[in-house]
């Protein structure tokens, strides 16, 4: 019989309504139930595309015996943290609090009134390796809260205490200084790892935001340090195991500090955010390179992680079926030496184990490596590299394929538009820019309502009934804020604009701090509150960049104080996290720099226009904004930057402008370049 996760539109949930273990989803009946049996309830966190998750389900929540016990002294609840990041992200800042680490699955033991009391992340089955089994950590919960059911208790409250008491103050703390960030480039120097790329040791994540934030350090400043760190880290990347160098796109992450051995899973948000790195990296120096990544990125998460519905999934798996019926991680992705030869034969097969890196031994596991294009001396034969290429991606193609993830996530699409939008408008590539722009109307269609209020997740076509979060607003508005700068079209800078003000209504307190969730979201044992940038920009930072560039694009103080008041905890994390604090850091660079404001007005069908505006979008000022249409009185303008800028002698024009003083307009596309160094 299935449990009551059938009825949901989470695929993580739906993956275990066949449990025997009895779940119930996150909900105010769950926390009831609990009470009436006077239980504890255990809260279980994890994602789709999680290895461990699925190791445990496999292990432990799929045995008759432990989901017995289970079901007789525990309320089980499930929760897909994609789906609800603020609960998450609750329980995650307990266990880091409590443990020093944290981690996915995340088990935590709570009391009916939903206070966490006991933690872990993933448990084996029986004792094993220094961990307790988890039918020993179940038994030993039961018995505490029989016998010392006050104690669990009044731990159970302190933690809460703890945990309010770590609400964040704004101060009176402004914007970084250009003096305030240059600590932040010294510490990233310090923690570079100048042989591989990247920053820190093993595991290695893509620092996608911190080079973003270097990038524009470099434009402002000119430091070559900061641009060579995004080289050597882009191509230590691009030719390592990290990349799949058959079909592009990006996995989660290394697990060395080589990029070699990748953990096999690939998120939307990581490829939507590289994709966008590869393509300002190629703007700023023509890399070939950057190009090829940007491009093979794009298509990656167009044809692997497109929705019918328009959208884009959130992940492909890191297991899949190695052919024999076993899941094995990485198994769609790894290459031995005598499947290179049954594929491409004897000669191709030397030449390709030569290029990709694919040795007897190995670099994975039995005998199995990761493909890598690691020799950057030795010539290779393009036509015949891209020959092999194509049939072992044939060959792959017909493996079993990873599971993949299908919720459609708000804020990883918004992240997805601004990067198709981009790419497609770089390399003339309109299919990249309408996927971009499908994805944008599936947003509008099925995730934002009449009241401008978001919803978080979808699931072919019908939406969720979870609340979007801080980061669904404003990396939502970010990819509207792209697409309309690369379109033309101002109603994608009003959608914008509906979903700022619900920032700055719903999610910003008096003194401009943000939190996670709205004031009248479901109440938690504490509001979310995290500044810091991890895999993805954090909705503080992520809302500072959008409000910046809305006010840009329409001349609105409200929201540029708004950003400004923001940026003020990136000033506090420069200097101390600069790794954590990646598109904050990119986003003071842009407000150091104005934003710049480029208006060009002209008939789109006009070469004229078309050359002026590529100008301004391949233009490397941080942050800059870019308005294109007709001109137009302040009242039928599209997007209020245009109001009121006149034809120059009846031919299309550029007019530039940078905090509050404008540059008399051109109709020439160097001088525009040249105005804006680029």
């Amino acid at each position: 019989m299935p449990n009551r996760l059938a009825h949901e539109t989470s695929p993580y949930l739906l993956q275990h309504a066949d449990n025997p273990v009895d779940w119930w989803p996150w909900s105010p009946e769950a926390f009831a139930e609990a009470r009436r049996r006077a239980v504890p309830v255990l809260l279980s966190v994890g994602y789709s595309s999680c290895h461990w998750c699925h190791v445990m389900a496999h292990e432990s929540f799929a045995d008759e015996a432990i989901a017995a016990y289970l079901n007789e002294h525990f309320v089980p609840v499930k929760v897909d943290r994609e789906e609800r990041p603020d609960v998450d992200a609750v329980y995650m800042e307990a266990v880091q609090a409590a443990t020093g680490q944290g981690g996915w699955p995340m088990t935590v033991f709570l009391t009916p009134e939903a206070e966490p009391f006991y933690f872990g992340t993933y448990f084996p089955p029986e004792s094993r390796h220094g961990m307790p089994g988890f039918r020993d950590v179940l038994e030993g919960v039961t018995a505490a809260w029989a016998d010392r059911r006050e104690e669990v208790g009044e731990v159970a409250r302190r933690i809460v205490r703890d945990l309010a008491g770590r609400s964040l103050t704004m101060g009176d703390a402004g914007p970084p200084s250009a003096e305030e960030l240059h600590p932040a480039l010294l510490e990233l120097t310090r923690e570079f790892d100048p042989a591989h790329g990247g920053f820190g040791g093993a595991p290695k994540f893509p620092p996608s935001m911190v080079l973003e934030f270097l990038l524009r350090h470099q434009v402002r400043t000119g430091s070559e340090a900061a641009l060579d760190m995004v080289r050597a880290t882009a191509e230590a990347m691009a030719r390592g195991g990290i990349y799949d160098q058959l079909g592009g796109g990006f996995a989660r992450y290394s697990v060395d500090s080589e990029w070699v051995v990748p953990h096999f899973e690939k998120m939307l948000y990581d490829n939507a955010l590289l994709c966008r790195v590869y393509a300002h990296l190629w703007r700023a120096t023509g890399s070939a390179l950057a190009r090829r990544v940007a491009l093979e990125t794009a298509d990656f998460m167009v044809r692997e992680l497109g929705t019918a519905q328009g959208g884009f999934a959130s992940a492909l798996d890191a297991d899949s079926d190695d052919g024999t019926g076993h899941h094995a991680e990485g198994a769609y992705y790894v290459w031995t030496p005598a499947q290179l030869r049954e594929v491409l034969g004897e000669t191709d097969a030397r030449d390709a184990a030569e290029w990709f890196g694919v040795t007897e031994a190995g670099t994975f596991e039995e005998g199995a490596s990761v493909l890598q294009l690691p020799d950057t001396e030795r010539l290779m034969d393009a036509t015949k590299l891209a020959s092999v290429r194509a049939r072992l991606l044939q060959a792959r193609d017909r493996r079993p394929r990873p599971g993949r993830d299908d919720k459609v996530v708000a804020a990883w699409n918004g992240l997805a538009i601004a990067a198709l939008a981009e790419t497609g408008a770089y390399f003339d590539r309109p299919d990249l820019l309408q996927a971009a722009v499908d994805a944008a109307d599936l947003l509008v269609r099925v995730h934002m309502g009449f009241d401008a209020r978001l919803l978080r997740t979808s699931l072919d076509g019908t939406a969720g009934a979870h609340a979007g979060v801080l980061e669904d607003y404003a990396d939502v508005a970010e990819g509207f804020l792209t697409l309309s700068q690369v379109t033309g079209e101002g109603v994608w800078v009003d959608f914008a604009g509906l979903l700022l003000d619900t920032v700055l209504a719903r999610f910003t307190d008096e003194n401009g701090a943000l939190y996670d969730t709205a004031d009248d979201a479901e109440t938690l044992i504490r509001r979310p509150q995290d500044p810091t940038d991890s895999a993805t920009p954090s909705g503080w930072t992520a809302a500072a960049g959008a409000l910046l560039s809305y006010a840009a694009l329409t001349g609105s103080d409200r929201h540029r104080r708004a950003a400004e008041r923001a940026l003020g905890l990136v000033r506090q994390l420069a200097g101390r996290a600069p790794r954590f604090a990646g598109w904050g850091l990119a986003v003071a660079e842009a407000l150091l720099d104005g934003p710049r404001e480029v208006a060009v007005v002209g008939p789109p069908e006009d070469a004229a226009t078309r050359e002026l505006h590529r100008t301004a979008l391949l233009s490397t000022a941080p942050g800059l904004v870019v308005a294109v249409g007709e001109p137009a009185s302040a009242e039928d303008a599209e997007v209020p930057l245009l109001a009121g800028r006149p034809l120059l002698d009846g031919r299309p024009a550029a007019y530039v402008c940078r905090r509050f003083t404008c540059e008399a307009p051109t109709a020439d596309a160097k001088t525009l370049g040249d105005r804006l160094g680029g």
